[in-house]
Protein backbone atom coordinates (compact mmCIF):
# COMPACT_ATOMS: atom_id res chain seq x y z
CA UNK A 1 0.00 0.00 0.00
CA UNK A 2 1.31 3.33 -0.56
CA UNK A 3 -0.29 5.72 1.75
CA UNK A 4 -2.10 4.60 4.58
CA UNK A 5 -3.89 6.91 7.56
CA UNK A 6 -4.83 4.66 9.86
CA UNK A 7 -7.39 5.80 12.98
CA UNK A 8 -6.13 9.29 12.29
CA UNK A 9 -7.63 12.65 14.15
CA UNK A 10 -6.88 16.28 14.09
CA UNK A 11 -7.80 19.07 16.21
CA UNK A 12 -7.59 22.51 16.22
CA UNK A 13 -6.69 24.30 19.40
CA UNK A 14 -6.84 20.95 21.40
CA UNK A 15 -8.29 21.71 24.40
CA UNK A 16 -8.96 25.28 24.47
CA UNK A 17 -12.81 26.55 23.90
CA UNK A 18 -11.87 26.60 19.91
CA UNK A 19 -11.18 22.81 19.92
CA UNK A 20 -12.02 21.60 16.72
CA UNK A 21 -12.22 18.33 15.44
CA UNK A 22 -10.97 18.46 11.45
CA UNK A 23 -10.62 14.75 11.22
CA UNK A 24 -12.33 12.09 13.60
CA UNK A 25 -10.70 8.84 13.07
CA UNK A 26 -10.03 8.29 9.82
CA UNK A 27 -9.14 4.95 8.16
CA UNK A 28 -7.84 5.50 4.32
CA UNK A 29 -5.75 3.14 2.04
CA UNK A 30 -4.50 4.36 -1.28
CA UNK A 31 -3.20 1.92 -3.96
CA UNK A 32 -0.40 3.34 -6.46
CA UNK A 33 -1.25 4.28 -9.91
CA UNK A 34 -4.79 5.31 -8.44
CA UNK A 35 -6.49 8.65 -9.57
CA UNK A 36 -8.51 10.13 -7.04
CA UNK A 37 -10.79 12.69 -6.48
CA UNK A 38 -11.83 14.52 -3.54
CA UNK A 39 -14.85 16.13 -2.73
CA UNK A 40 -16.69 17.76 -0.01
CA UNK A 41 -17.92 21.00 1.28
CA UNK A 42 -15.83 23.99 2.93
CA UNK A 43 -14.37 23.08 6.43
CA UNK A 44 -15.34 19.56 5.82
CA UNK A 45 -11.53 18.18 6.22
CA UNK A 46 -10.60 17.67 2.71
CA UNK A 47 -7.63 20.11 3.35
CA UNK A 48 -6.26 19.02 6.37
CA UNK A 49 -6.77 15.38 4.82
CA UNK A 50 -3.91 15.69 2.24
CA UNK A 51 -1.78 18.10 4.46
CA UNK A 52 -1.07 14.89 6.37
CA UNK A 53 -0.25 12.69 3.34
CA UNK A 54 2.54 14.17 3.36
CA UNK A 55 3.88 14.90 7.08
CA UNK A 56 2.91 19.00 6.68
CA UNK A 57 0.55 18.27 9.45
CA UNK A 58 1.30 15.76 12.51
CA UNK A 59 -2.14 13.55 13.76
CA UNK A 60 -3.52 14.61 16.52
CA UNK A 61 -4.18 10.81 17.45
CA UNK A 62 -3.92 7.96 14.64
CA UNK A 63 -0.99 6.94 12.32
CA UNK A 64 -0.12 7.94 8.89
CA UNK A 65 2.12 5.16 6.71
CA UNK A 66 3.90 5.81 3.56
CA UNK A 67 4.68 2.25 1.61
CA UNK A 68 4.57 0.56 4.90
CA UNK A 69 6.75 3.13 7.34
CA UNK A 70 5.56 5.46 9.69
CA UNK A 71 6.07 8.21 8.59
CA UNK A 72 6.41 10.12 12.10
CA UNK A 73 8.74 7.60 13.14
CA UNK A 74 11.77 8.27 15.17
CA UNK A 75 14.72 9.34 12.47
CA UNK A 76 12.01 8.91 9.25
CA UNK A 77 13.50 11.43 6.62
CA UNK A 78 10.07 13.61 6.16
CA UNK A 79 12.07 15.62 3.50
CA UNK A 80 12.50 12.67 1.09
CA UNK A 81 8.62 11.78 1.86
CA UNK A 82 7.61 15.55 0.71
CA UNK A 83 9.64 14.91 -2.79
CA UNK A 84 7.73 11.53 -3.05
CA UNK A 85 4.46 13.16 -2.05
CA UNK A 86 4.51 16.18 -4.08
CA UNK A 87 1.39 18.84 -2.87
CA UNK A 88 0.12 21.41 -5.20
CA UNK A 89 -1.51 24.26 -3.18
CA UNK A 90 -4.63 26.44 -4.71
CA UNK A 91 -3.17 28.80 -6.86
CA UNK A 92 0.63 27.82 -6.96
CA UNK A 93 1.60 30.22 -9.90
CA UNK A 94 1.73 32.55 -6.61
CA UNK A 95 4.60 30.66 -5.39
CA UNK A 96 6.80 31.83 -8.74
CA UNK A 97 9.68 33.74 -8.22
CA UNK A 98 12.65 33.59 -10.33
CA UNK A 99 13.54 35.34 -13.22
CA UNK A 100 13.06 32.48 -15.73
CA UNK A 101 10.86 29.57 -16.13
CA UNK A 102 13.95 26.69 -16.12
CA UNK A 103 15.18 28.46 -13.44
CA UNK A 104 12.27 27.97 -11.30
CA UNK A 105 11.31 24.60 -12.14
CA UNK A 106 14.91 23.73 -11.12
CA UNK A 107 14.86 24.92 -7.71
CA UNK A 108 13.36 22.08 -6.34
CA UNK A 109 15.78 19.40 -7.51
CA UNK A 110 18.63 21.61 -6.99
CA UNK A 111 17.76 22.26 -3.34
CA UNK A 112 17.06 18.41 -3.38
CA UNK A 113 21.06 18.39 -3.99
CA UNK A 114 21.34 17.45 -7.44
CA UNK A 115 23.97 18.39 -9.42
CA UNK A 116 23.17 21.85 -12.12
CA UNK A 117 23.01 19.41 -15.23
CA UNK A 118 20.75 16.33 -13.87
CA UNK A 119 18.13 19.57 -12.49
CA UNK A 120 18.48 20.82 -15.29
CA UNK A 121 17.42 17.54 -17.37
CA UNK A 122 14.44 16.83 -14.80
CA UNK A 123 13.26 20.40 -14.99
CA UNK A 124 13.12 20.34 -19.03
CA UNK A 125 11.33 16.77 -18.48
CA UNK A 126 8.73 18.36 -16.54
CA UNK A 127 8.05 20.94 -18.53
CA UNK A 128 7.63 19.48 -21.54
CA UNK A 129 5.14 16.93 -19.74
CA UNK A 130 2.61 19.93 -18.74
CA UNK A 131 2.90 21.22 -22.11
CA UNK A 132 5.32 23.74 -21.70
CA UNK A 133 7.61 24.33 -24.95
CA UNK A 134 10.83 24.41 -24.97
CA UNK A 135 10.82 28.22 -26.51
CA UNK A 136 9.41 29.55 -22.89
CA UNK A 137 12.33 27.75 -21.09
CA UNK A 138 13.70 31.17 -21.02
CA UNK A 139 11.24 33.46 -20.43
CA UNK A 140 9.81 35.36 -17.21
CA UNK A 141 7.25 33.23 -15.68
CA UNK A 142 4.79 36.27 -14.94
CA UNK A 143 4.61 36.75 -18.72
CA UNK A 144 2.32 33.44 -19.54
CA UNK A 145 -1.01 33.06 -19.09
CA UNK A 146 -2.97 32.00 -15.88
CA UNK A 147 -3.21 28.10 -17.41
CA UNK A 148 0.36 28.50 -18.24
CA UNK A 149 1.84 29.74 -14.90
CA UNK A 150 -0.14 27.03 -13.08
CA UNK A 151 1.19 24.42 -15.59
CA UNK A 152 4.92 25.51 -15.16
CA UNK A 153 4.03 25.44 -10.60
CA UNK A 154 2.98 21.90 -11.41
CA UNK A 155 6.26 21.46 -13.25
CA UNK A 156 7.96 22.36 -10.28
CA UNK A 157 6.75 19.83 -8.19
CA UNK A 158 6.85 17.12 -11.11
CA UNK A 159 10.55 17.96 -11.21
CA UNK A 160 11.24 16.57 -7.90
CA UNK A 161 9.84 13.06 -9.18
CA UNK A 162 7.40 12.61 -6.94
CA UNK A 163 5.04 9.06 -6.85
CA UNK A 164 2.40 10.69 -5.75
CA UNK A 165 0.99 14.23 -7.01
CA UNK A 166 -1.75 15.98 -4.92
CA UNK A 167 -3.40 18.91 -5.99
CA UNK A 168 -5.53 21.08 -4.52
CA UNK A 169 -8.29 23.00 -6.78
CA UNK A 170 -5.99 22.88 -9.70
CA UNK A 171 -8.50 24.63 -11.99
CA UNK A 172 -9.54 27.65 -9.29
CA UNK A 173 -9.95 30.62 -11.22
CA UNK A 174 -9.08 29.84 -14.22
CA UNK A 175 -11.40 30.10 -17.45
CA UNK A 176 -13.07 27.32 -19.21
CA UNK A 177 -10.23 26.27 -21.99
CA UNK A 178 -7.41 26.73 -19.22
CA UNK A 179 -9.11 24.62 -16.50
CA UNK A 180 -9.76 21.83 -19.58
CA UNK A 181 -6.03 21.91 -20.51
CA UNK A 182 -4.80 21.26 -16.96
CA UNK A 183 -7.01 18.19 -16.45
CA UNK A 184 -5.87 16.72 -19.71
CA UNK A 185 -2.26 17.33 -19.10
CA UNK A 186 -2.86 15.83 -15.25
CA UNK A 187 -4.61 12.70 -16.83
CA UNK A 188 -1.82 12.56 -19.13
CA UNK A 189 0.77 12.12 -16.17
CA UNK A 190 -1.26 9.70 -14.79
CA UNK A 191 -1.78 7.93 -18.15
CA UNK A 192 2.28 7.98 -19.33
CA UNK A 193 3.83 8.10 -16.35
CA UNK A 194 2.03 6.09 -13.73
CA UNK A 195 1.94 9.14 -10.80
CA UNK A 196 -0.64 8.64 -8.20
CA UNK A 197 -2.89 11.36 -8.81
CA UNK A 198 -4.99 12.95 -5.60
CA UNK A 199 -7.30 15.98 -6.88
CA UNK A 200 -9.37 18.05 -4.37
CA UNK A 201 -11.84 19.63 -6.40
CA UNK A 202 -15.74 21.17 -5.84
CA UNK A 203 -16.35 20.35 -9.87
CA UNK A 204 -18.26 16.99 -9.51
CA UNK A 205 -18.19 17.01 -13.45
CA UNK A 206 -14.54 16.62 -13.05
CA UNK A 207 -14.24 13.95 -10.77
CA UNK A 208 -17.08 11.89 -12.98
CA UNK A 209 -14.84 12.49 -15.89
CA UNK A 210 -11.48 12.09 -14.48
CA UNK A 211 -11.35 10.21 -10.95
CA UNK A 212 -11.49 6.19 -11.15
CA UNK A 213 -11.81 6.49 -7.28
CA UNK A 214 -14.06 9.27 -5.13
CA UNK A 215 -13.81 10.20 -1.72
CA UNK A 216 -15.83 12.01 0.10
CA UNK A 217 -15.26 14.11 3.15
CA UNK A 218 -18.04 15.21 4.83
CA UNK A 219 -17.07 16.97 8.97
CA UNK A 220 -13.81 15.50 9.47
CA UNK A 221 -15.13 11.34 7.95
CA UNK A 222 -15.30 9.82 5.08
CA UNK A 223 -18.91 8.41 4.49
CA UNK A 224 -18.40 7.80 1.12
CA UNK A 225 -15.56 6.13 -0.94
CA UNK A 226 -15.87 4.13 -4.46
CA UNK A 227 -16.40 4.87 -7.87
CA UNK A 228 -17.80 7.81 -9.16
CA UNK A 229 -20.86 6.14 -9.97
CA UNK A 230 -21.41 4.57 -6.80
CA UNK A 231 -20.95 7.51 -4.88
CA UNK A 232 -23.33 9.79 -7.00
CA UNK A 233 -25.46 7.31 -6.69
CA UNK A 234 -25.89 8.49 -3.36
CA UNK A 235 -26.64 12.05 -4.45
CA UNK A 236 -29.62 12.80 -2.39
CA UNK A 237 -27.57 12.11 0.62
CA UNK A 238 -24.81 14.25 -0.67
CA UNK A 239 -27.32 16.86 -1.09
CA UNK A 240 -27.76 17.15 2.92
CA UNK A 241 -23.62 17.55 2.97
CA UNK A 242 -24.00 20.53 0.56
CA UNK A 243 -22.84 18.69 -2.06
CA UNK A 244 -24.00 17.63 -5.24
CA UNK A 245 -24.04 15.21 -8.21
CA UNK A 246 -23.19 16.01 -11.79
CA UNK A 247 -25.75 17.75 -13.55
CA UNK A 248 -26.28 14.95 -15.74
CA UNK A 249 -27.29 12.84 -13.37
CA UNK A 250 -30.26 14.81 -12.35
CA UNK A 251 -31.17 14.50 -16.33
CA UNK A 252 -31.19 10.95 -16.47
CA UNK A 253 -33.04 10.57 -13.14
CA UNK A 254 -35.47 13.35 -14.83
CA UNK A 255 -35.43 11.29 -18.17
CA UNK A 256 -36.38 7.96 -15.98
CA UNK A 257 -39.28 9.60 -13.86
CA UNK A 258 -40.80 10.64 -17.09
CA UNK A 259 -40.63 7.08 -18.56
CA UNK A 260 -37.46 6.78 -20.44
CA UNK A 261 -35.55 3.61 -19.45
CA UNK A 262 -32.31 5.10 -19.43
CA UNK A 263 -28.69 4.73 -17.40
CA UNK A 264 -29.74 6.67 -13.99
CA UNK A 265 -25.77 5.68 -13.15
CA UNK A 266 -24.53 7.69 -15.95
CA UNK A 267 -22.38 10.57 -14.33
CA UNK A 268 -21.06 12.01 -17.84
CA UNK A 269 -22.22 13.23 -20.69
CA UNK A 270 -20.96 10.89 -23.15
CA UNK A 271 -21.67 8.30 -20.75
CA UNK A 272 -25.13 9.96 -20.98
CA UNK A 273 -24.96 10.09 -24.92
CA UNK A 274 -24.41 6.21 -25.37
CA UNK A 275 -27.16 5.26 -22.86
CA UNK A 276 -29.47 7.67 -24.63
CA UNK A 277 -28.85 6.26 -28.18
CA UNK A 278 -28.81 2.42 -26.86
CA UNK A 279 -32.59 3.28 -25.69
CA UNK A 280 -33.66 4.83 -29.14
CA UNK A 281 -32.10 2.50 -30.86
CA UNK A 282 -34.07 -0.16 -28.79
CA UNK A 283 -37.10 1.82 -29.43
CA UNK A 284 -37.88 3.86 -25.89
CA UNK A 285 -41.43 3.23 -24.56
CA UNK A 286 -43.42 5.49 -22.28
CA UNK A 287 -43.52 3.10 -18.93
Amino acid sequence: MLIELKDVSYIYSKDTVYEVRALDHVDLAIEEGQFIGIIGHTGSGKSTLIQHMNGLMKPTEGRVLFEGQDIWAEKYNLKNLRTSVGLVFQYPENQLFETDVITDVMFGPKNKGLPEAEARARAEEALKSVGIPEKSFTTSPFEHSGGQKRRIAIAGVLAMDPKVLILDEPTAGLDPQGRDEILGEIRKLHRERGITIILVTHSMEDVAEYAERLIVVNDGKIPFDGTPKEVFSHYKELEKMGLAAPEITYVMHELRDRGFPVDVTASTVEEAKESILRDLKGGVRRV
